[in-house]
């Protein structure tokens, strides 16, 4: 579908038209400007969002850029179960979008393509500017490229998401407990809420559940959390080189520990049986019909889900931190850095640069950031001290910024791309399935995980040493 931007007015009944007639998850709108030549058009693929205003927003961003530049600007808004896959073939074909965004990218796609050389250096768009992002942002885009042998910025961060935490208030109140009742240490944390478990099961509430931890390999989610309990047990296996540590004996110990913590859960009870069949989703499902007290989830997905429902949002769902750490350190929450990249195979790289460099000043990427509703965070501090992400009166975003302001560290890929195969090969949820569906040990299952992961790190350095 295209569409020519005419007039702001002209915009808004064409997206209405869209989203409410549209069927395919996948649309196409173009942006122009009266002059250009074709060679001077950049062409930007975006995936689309939960929200018809996020979409708008971007829309916005480069009809703006495009008319302050009197650039040609082709932007193609893709649904997220199919931008990786377009994307693979145009790498395949070589006709490759100018700017390239999907926000499922960073984890599996991203650092791959910078190891393989397949990535634009962004040093010249980010280090002029690094002053104005977090730490953990520049760390996730400061990639290897096995090519090159070299380590540089080949992506530019946006925005970024962590593991939050949500319960029901009235569900805890017929417990007979309230806020000020939730521990903060970590084992009478998570002990707390099979407490309430047990005082609703009491009152004939026998089908809910303490606590919503997805244990199939299904769900993504399961491998995003589990990732963050790996940070909690003290679980790095890698150093800042993004070499492996498994030699060291601790970390046995704390993967074993770490698994066993997670699946005695669905053993004992305070997990739904089907969430080793959970897909992605099904944890929200299970705490928005009460299925769950307590969820644990990787966006703020779950509350700005019920945004039009006030009590619901504002009185019955609360979020709140994490406990302290097993070792009583406070929480280092893992982030999720959400990135655009440019490819070497582009046809106007230098343009590229040029939008990007306009997108990520904070006046212009602020509202993009806002209309996510907090199921992203803002990665430019800011950006992040604006009003928007601290006002108590949004009880769910304010807690979520909150979070963000602590202690964060970057997910182990940007460390070594190698770690995208672990995910793609779900070494985490298979190792969590192999304790819950097949009965086997954390002791076994951890042993195992090991072994996979040595032989995807020892077959990717065997690959390169081939190609020198």
């Amino acid at each position: 579908m295209n569409i020519k931007r005419r007039s702001p007015i002209f915009i808004l009944l064409t997206l209405a038209v869209l989203w409410a007639g549209c069927t395919s998850n996948t649309s196409e709108l173009n942006i122009e400007t009266p002059r250009s030549s074709p060679e001077d058009k950049l062409t930007i693929w975006w995936n689309q969002s939960h929200y018809p205003q996020e979409d708008e927003a971007i829309q916005q961003l480069v009809e703006d850029w495009a008319a302050k530049t009197d650039t040609t600007a082709e932007l193609i808004i893709v649904g997220q179960d199919d931008i990786l896959k377009k994307i693979e073939l145009a790498r395949q074909s070589g006709d490759v979008p100018d700017v390239f965004f999907s926000n499922q990218a960073d984890a599996g796609h991203i650092p791959r393509w910078a190891w393989d050389g397949l990535l634009l250096d962004l040093s010249d768009v980010v280090k002029p500017q690094q002053e104005i992002f977090s730490p953990a942002a520049l760390q996730a885009v400061t990639l290897y490229n096995q090519v090159e042998q070299t380590r540089s910025v080949y992506a530019v961060p946006i925005q970024q998401q962590t593991i939050h935490l949500h319960y029901w208030r009235d569900l805890l109140s017929e417990a007979g407990f309230t806020a000020a009742d939730i521990p903060s240490e970590w084992d009478a944390f998570w002990d707390f809420w099979q407490q309430a478990q047990a005082q609703l099961r009491a009152q004939g509430q026998t089908d809910l559940y303490a606590l919503g931890l997805p244990m199939s390999v299904e769900s993504i989610d399961t491998y995003l959390i589990f990732e963050q309990i790996l940070e909690a047990h003290d679980v790095e296996l890698m150093d800042e080189n993004g070499n492996l540590r498994l030699d060291v004996p601790q970390l046995r110990q704390n993967i074993v520990a770490a698994l066993r913590w997670y699946t005695e859960f669905y053993h004992q009870g305070f997990v739904p049986p089907a969430a080793s069949d959970w897909t992605a989703g099904d944890n929200n499902t299970a705490i928005l019909n009460r299925q769950t007290l307590l969820a644990i989830n990787p966006t703020l997905s779950i509350p700005a889900s019920q945004r039009e429902d006030p009590e619901i949002y504002y009185d019955q769902l609360v979020t709140i931190p994490f406990p302290q750490e097993p070792d009583g350190e406070p929480m280092t929450h893992l982030v999720d850095v959400k990135q655009v990249v440019v490819f070497t195979a582009a046809s106007n790289p230098e343009l590229a640069k040029e939008f990007l460099t306009y997108l990520v000043q904070p006046q212009h990427l602020s509202n993009y950031l806002e209309q996510s509703f907090g199921r992203y965070f803002p990665v430019i501090p800011e950006i992040r001290a604006q009003d928007f992400w601290n006002d108590p009166a949004d009880p769910h975003i304010f807690a979520g910024a909150q979070q963000h302001q602590g202690k964060t560290r970057s997910m182990p890929q940007t460390r070594n791309a190698t770690y995208t195969q672990v995910q793609s090969e779900t070494v985490w949820p298979k190792a969590i399935e192999r304790i819950v569906v097949d009965g086997v040990s954390p002791e076994v299952a951890a042993d195992e995980a090991i072994a996979q992961i040595e032989k995807i790190f020892q077959a990717w350095e065997a690959e390169e040493s081939g190609k020198l």
